[in-house]
């Protein structure tokens, strides 16, 4: 294993592109070659996958193979080719690799859309100004409904599974069948987008972050530094690929590293992780905390079954409590080690399984070979040791750092050569970063990072609500539950009937997970003079 502050020291983004690309970036590219084709001639396994119901299919790297050049042929027959945008709302099921890979291997740009987004959440990261702008959109039966509110949607391929596909809709299964399983993989630049993702911020719309084919190298150390995923492991990220963290940690970077990734398509209990875990032979976990606290309250009984077995666990998404780290030593027999990182820029500091450092606990860790970072003041000075400040990313001496701007938006977060993450953290004297709070209003809830407007604009959009203002609220077990603060029209009346309506109007049209699980009923919401809502006094009120 290398020395941290030797791998630091002595980086080099070169040296690291030919350790893990089969190209070079200074010739075309494409990501499906690195990330499928070269381990497909050794009947190497790529993807383990359990169903709800315990059934398991087992891919491999050529199969994949064959799914995405039928995929890339279907594409192509439909017009679309390189630049072009394919969004995916698919679960997580074999055929998302095949969709994702097939889009690469024609030199379009995958866009995952989560499959518990509701049709306002869909539509604004589509269709419009500083959206993707989408050709297609692949999507399953259970899901299609949402796309009838859904105005000027682009056209629908439809993933039966067992179902019917609408009059209209392509139909994925047979379409595919008809394709010949031999593609040319189109090649691509460097700086060439092959992912475009959306991330919510405080106010308007959500933000576009496009990832160039270099990102890759950025995955890369994340996976083989950070995670220390090796070829023996089978890996289980708990992350959705409709979201940053799953589609570059549960699918782009272990394939890009020839590894084995699981999907697992039910929801989350103690039970059902303990039974992925234990019959797939999971050895190297990635989970939210509030995976560990949830396990933690179930008893040591209930994971007794897989303790031992899994050889590095890391965690991300939200503050680590020092607690279940000390839980998870005992009971799973491993430490936890936390990482952070954002949808701009992947995972660029943490506690490195693969690197020989000290790990220390309650903290995010150290920047990753390849990363410069300081703690800044408002006025771009260098804060010491201890005091807390606003994380800042050198771009001019971090050469895996590869976020140049927001899709079709200004990029406030530039100051000259940094780049601010808007995360306030505070770091020690050996260098490890510690989570302080955050100088935005981006709730973190169970791990999702939920933009407070995208759950007000829904909230408005009831006949009854006039305004409304949306805060994070802290939860022991989730680190946040979203509250709304509503203030009604007219003569409409606050009851528990409506705050269930709201509940359910905004998991409907929004998302599943950013539901205001509590809502309180006002008559005015507190304003600045220039009318901007003061949210930080709704969190005083708890």
């Amino acid at each position: 294993m290398r020395d941290y502050l030797e791998a630091y020291g002595e980086f080099s983004i070169e040296e690291l592109a030919r350790s893990v690309l089969s190209g070079s970036l200074d010739q075309p590219l494409n990501p499906c070659i690195e990330c499928c084709d070269r381990w497909a001639t050794d009947g190497r396994m790529a993807l383990h996958w359990m169903g709800v119901d315990g059934a398991t299919r087992h891919i491999t790297y050529a199969e994949l193979q064959d799914g995405a050049a039928r995929f890339a042929n279907l594409l192509k027959t439909r017009g679309i080719g390189p630049g072009d945008v394919v969004a995916g709302m698919l679960p997580r099921i074999p055929e998302l690799l095949v969709a994702v890979l097939g889009t690469w291997r024609a030199g379009a740009v995958f866009q995952p859309l989560f499959t518990a987004f509701g049709p306002a959440a869909i539509q604004s990261r589509i269709i419009g100004p500083g959206s993707s702008g989408a050709k297609l959109i692949v999507i399953d039966a259970a899901n299609r409904a949402k796309l009838d509110e859904v105005t000027g949607h682009p056209p629908v391929l439809t993933l039966r599974r067992g179902g019917t596909a609408r009059d209209g809709d392509g139909d994925l299964e047979a379409e595919l069948a008809e394709q010949p399983a031999v593609f040319d993989p189109v090649m691509r630049g460097r700086d060439d987008p092959f992912i475009i993702l959306f991330t919510s911020g405080t106010t308007g719309k959500p933000k576009g972050v496009a990832y160039p084919i270099s990102a890759l190298l950025q995955f890369a150390s994340f996976m083989r530094d950070v995670v220390d995923l090796r070829v023996t492991d089978i890996y289980w990220c708990f992350a959705d690929p409709g979201w940053a963290l799953g589609m570059i940690g549960t699918l782009a970077a272990p394939l890009l590293l020839g590894c084995q990734t699981v999907l697992y398509e039910g929801p989350f209990s103690v039970e059902s992780t303990v039974q992925v875990v234990g019959a797939l032979g999971v050895t190297n976990m990635v989970a939210a905390p509030t995976v560990f606290r949830m396990m933690r309250a179930a008893g040591g009984e209930a994971v007794a079954p897989i303790r031992g077995q899994l050889r590095a666990i890391g965690s991300g998404g939200e503050p680590l409590n020092p607690e279940l780290n000390r839980w998870a030593t005992e009971a799973l027999a491993a430490p936890i080690l936390e990482f952070y990182g954002q949808s701009e820029m992947g995972v660029n500091f943490g506690n490195h399984h693969g690197l020989r450092h000290p790990a220390k606990v309650g903290s995010v860790g150290q920047p990753t070979p390849g990363t410069a970072c300081a703690i800044l003041d408002d006025d771009l000075n260098e804060l010491p040791p201890g005091n807390p400040g606003v994380l800042a990313i050198d771009r001019e001496r971090s050469p895996l750092f590869f976020f140049t701007g927001y899709w079709q938006a200004p990029t406030p977060a530039f100051r000259g050569k940094w780049y601010l993450t808007g995360d306030i953290m505070q770091k020690d004297e050996d260098g490890y970063l510690y989570f302080s709070g955050r100088n935005d209003d981006i709730i973190t809830s169970s791990g999702y990072r939920i933009g407070p407007a995208d759950v007000e604009n829904v909230l408005i959009e009831h006949m009854s609500v006039a305004e409304a203002a949306v805060v994070g609220k802290p939860d022991p077990e989730r680190t946040e539950i979203i509250k709304a603060f509503v203030v009604l029209r007219g003569n409409s009346e606050a009851s528990e009937v409506l705050a269930e309506e709201l509940r359910q109007l905004v998991r409907r049209r929004l998302s599943l997970h950013a539901y205001p699980r509590e809502i309180s009923f006002e008559t005015e919401l507190p304003k600045n003079p220039a009318g901007k809502v003061l949210r930080y006094v709704l969190r005083q009120r708890g």
